[in-house]
């Protein structure tokens, strides 16, 4: 980034001498009148200008120019004609491709795994119309609510194709919002029969009798036990086997309603603020319009899908980032292979099942990079010494410009192909999403995966894709690229964090406007408006635009932050609960979305914490024993034993504290005059004890390994 945009500093439309002043990811230029030329010159690269910026009025903060991608100069693109409804997505590729593989599974063989083996589109429309008319013999009707709980399979996919075909409201069920969730997911948005997986039934089981207020029928995506099928009936509820299931519709048909764009398809919760799951209504309009701007974009960029791709399932389907996905694919008439559901068995399923697309979370492209990186380094001095010459004749290459496959075939054949190899030998797109990619893991990929490495951005709100970075353009890196070409997208000015959308580099909260948006949060109209407004989606996530379009997310507007695994955390509120901890006086919770896990820097109380010294014989006055171990040991321990009698989950515990005696003060610029925590001036305050913080945690959990 710094090397070409000095290049472009040069350029023949900057008529004035410069004075420019590098850092490590950016460059400054000082005259702002020819910065702000630069900058307006580079945005239109892969996007261009619709509306003019406005300033700040009445209270409301200023916004930036509307923005969309120049792959939509023509105008958006319309969806597929016919292609109405998720119903439609489907029924027109079996249609089209009714032999195609569709749905695939490992055979087990004498307890070991073999190869896959797959239902065909118009194999899997059938158990589909069987399944719906079974569903409507038990009285399910129209937009009644469906849940489905477990992994993915393709008994989930033709569940969920059996609510799409009768209008039915899909409503994935999963316990990672905590333990509470799905019966809360149940009873908030009237379940009133749940497709679940066979291991999850006495789970699900958990939630009664208070689900039975609307849960009704439970059907297993495998068999049911004769303990199962009594405590069903202690509960009040019917539960079938899913073959016993599917032949309760035999000898009955059942006509399919009319769908229309407007229809919500899916309810899918994600994490609250205030600890309660919000409902995200979902309309056909939102995921077909979505389809039809991942068609464009693909295209536009050379990478269009076909029916011979491949895609591994693992990703949880219960969230927007695989549904979608996985849709795009059924769309193409391609295959969706399913994995065992073992993490450690990913890399086996991987090379039986060849994916030419693998998506991930970060936290897995982690472990690839960690893993990677240990080879490296057991293999011996000339190995290594091999793979980074190697490294950086391509990558050299790469920033020259040339694409990942021409930087240098030679080293790709003789060096980076047991990295491809690993990921099955047929990926040609890793797309990393849900939370940010290290910039170091995601330049490495780039070049010892020979394949494109994208990253992407998206909330459930805007059914996921709304930015994602182009092949084969490394000055992307540590982006999330572009606008799709099915949104617009303008920043907001953040006034309170000193960001401003009409600056020379325009910073401030991301909001889109387009027709993949939502339709609102099921029962809760007051969270829709604040989020919705005027058409735009207030994301809450700040971001940063770069010179040649795509932008670069650098805030969160709001307390509430995604860890490294997808996890929300809403700070504010588990620091209330750590607030109770009579050993500390004030704790400020810490975490990013780079990291797995939260750490803390507390205010001990010093009445506390010297009588605590005094009984274990720890000696030092106030200040010293802020810096002893066993004194750190001591409240943490205090801190975690809270956590646990609140009932917090795993990834909301803290684990590691730094203990400062002076506490939160306005002198520092730490609190507001209403004592309020400034975070991001407590982040720069404190930058140094969190990054030794991490390091060390993260050696200390390695090391357990």
């Amino acid at each position: 980034y710094n090397s070409d945009l000095q290049s472009r500093v040069r350029g023949p439309y900057i008529h004035s001498t410069l004075s420019i002043t590098y850092s490590r990811e950016k460059v400054v230029v000082l005259e702002r009148e020819s910065e702000r030329e630069i900058m307006t010159q580079q945005l239109e690269k892969f996007i261009f200008q619709v509306e003019e910026g406005r300033e700040g009025s009445d209270g409301r903060p200023s916004v930036g120019p509307v923005y969309r991608s120049v792959f939509a100069k023509d105008g958006f693109p319309e969806p597929i004609e016919g292609m109405d409804s998720c119903w439609d997505v489907f029924r027109m590729s079996v249609e089209k491709y009714p032999n195609n593989p569709m749905l695939g599974r490992r055979e087990i063989v004498d307890g070991k795994p073999g190869k896959y083996v797959w239902q065909t589109y118009q194999e899997v429309y059938d158990i589909v119309i069987k399944l719906g008319n079974s569903l409507r013999s038990c009285g399910v009707e129209e937009q009644a609510k469906c849940g489905i709980y477990g992994a993915n399979s393709p008994e989930w996919i033709i569940s969920m194709e059996a609510c799409n075909a009768h209008g039915l409201y899909c409503v994935p069920l999963y316990d990672t919002l905590g333990a509470g969730a799905v019966e809360f997911i149940i009873t908030h948005s009237e379940v009133s029969i749940v497709f679940v997986e066979e291991k999850k039934i006495s789970e699900l089981f958990k939630t009664c009798p208070k689900a039975t207020e609307y849960m009704k029928t439970v059907v297993s995506f495998g068999g049911v036990t004769r303990e199962q099928k009594e405590a069903a009936e202690t509960f009040g509820l019917v539960i079938y086997a899913w073959d016993e299931f599917l032949k309760l519709g035999e000898g009955k048909q059942f006509d399919l309603p009319i769908k229309k764009k407007s229809d919500i398809c899916t309810i899918m919760y994600t994490s609250g603020t205030t600890g309660d799951p919000k409902g995200v209504m979902i309309s056909n309009e939102s995921i077909v319009t979505l389809i039809a701007g991942v068609i464009r974009l693909l295209k536009s960029a050379n990478e269009a899908l076909t029916v011979k791709d491949v895609y591994l399932s693992y990703l949880p389907l219960a969230h927007i980032f695989d549904r979608v996905i996985e849709e795009c694919f059924i769309q193409h008439g391609a295959a969706i292979g399913f994995w065992r559901g073992d993490v450690k068995l990913l890399i086996e399923d991987l090379g039986e099942l060849k994916p030419t697309i693998f998506c991930a979370v970060p936290r897995v492209l982690d472990r690839v990079y960690s893993g990677l990186q240990q080879k490296l380094a057991a293999g011996g001095f000339f190995k290594k010494f091999m793979f980074d010459s190697a490294f950086s004749f391509k990558y050299g290459h790469m920033k020259k410009g040339q694409s990942h496959v021409e930087a240098s075939p030679l080293c790709d054949k003789l060096v980076f192909s047991k990295v491809k190899q690993g990921l099955g030998g047929n990926v040609r797109i890793i797309l990393s999403g849900a939370a940010p990619l290290a910039s170091h893991v995601e330049s490495f990929l780039r070049v010892v995966a020979c394949c494109h490495v994208l990253q992407g951005y998206g909330l459930t709100e805007s059914c996921a894709g709304t930015f994602v970075s182009l092949p084969d353009r490394l000055d992307m890196l540590g982006t999330v690229g572009p606008p799709v070409p099915n949104v617009d997208i303008r920043l907001e000015s953040v006034p309170e964090m000193e960001y401003d959308a009409l600056a020379s580099t325009p910073r401030g909260e991301i909001c889109i406007r387009g027709k993949t948006l939502f339709s609102g949060y099921y029962k809760r109209e007051d969270l829709s408006k604040e989020v919705l407004i005027d058409g735009w989606l207030h994301t809450g996530d700040v971001g940063e635009w770069q010179p040649n379009g795509s932008m670069k997310i650098i805030d969160r507007k709001k307390n509430i932050f995604k860890l490294s695994q997808g996890e929300y955390v809403a700070v504010e509120n588990l620091e209330n609960i750590y607030g109770e901890v009579q050993a500390v006086d004030s704790v400020w919770v810490y975490g990013n979305s780079f990291e797995s896990f939260l750490i803390a820097v507390a205010n001990p109380n010093q009445h506390i914490l010297e009588k605590w010294a005094a009984e274990n014989g720890v000696s030092g006055d106030y200040n010293a024993l802020c810096q002893n171990a066993k004194a750190k040991e001591f409240i943490l321990g205090e801190l975690v034993k809270m956590g646990k009698e609140k009932k917090m989950k795993g990834f909301e515990i803290i684990k590691a504290v730094h203990l400062d005696p002076v506490p939160f003060d306005m002198e520092r610029d730490l609190l507001t005059p209403t004592y309020k925590k400034k975070r991001p001036q407590l982040l720069k305050h404190y930058q140094c004890v969190i990054d030794e913080m991490y390091k060390t945690t993260n050696e200390s959990l390695a090391s357990r390994k």
